[in-house]
């Protein structure tokens, strides 16, 4: 699995060619691409994605060829360090985020502790 490194979020190649795609067959979507920390799930946080078309104030902004993905100031501790990628197996596909910072997770993965 490679990856593109940066300051507060790792992005796999295969995470950073289904943005691209999703974004490539739906102009509309723009080109923000939203990681978010919520309330939420068997452990207490969830992770969410969007597309966005709006920068808040306060966003951590990583800036890739044709695209931006966002970090409200809220999710970004929880999330710095972590590495989003996108994966196909036989359960489906799906993005995911491999977080240091979480202590457990749920048995799907999608929710966490900290």
């Amino acid at each position: 699995m490679q990856k593109t490194e940066n300051k507060s979020i790792l992005v796999t190649k295969s995470a950073l060619a289904r943005i691209g795609d999703v974004m490539n067959a739906n102009e509309s979507e723009g080109t923000r691409f939203r990681v978010y920390v919520t309330g939420g799930g068997c452990s207490g946080f969830q992770y969410g994605f969007k597309f966005d078309s709006e920068i808040a104030f306060d966003d951590d902004v990583i800036e890739f060829e044709n695209f931006s993905v966002l970090l409200d100031s809220m999710s970004y501790p929880y999330l710095y360090g972590s590495t989003l990628d996108f994966v196909e197996d036989l359960s489906g596909s799906k993005f995911v985020i491999n977080n240091p910072n979480a202590k457990t997770t749920c048995g799907c993965g999608e929710s966490f502790t900290i």
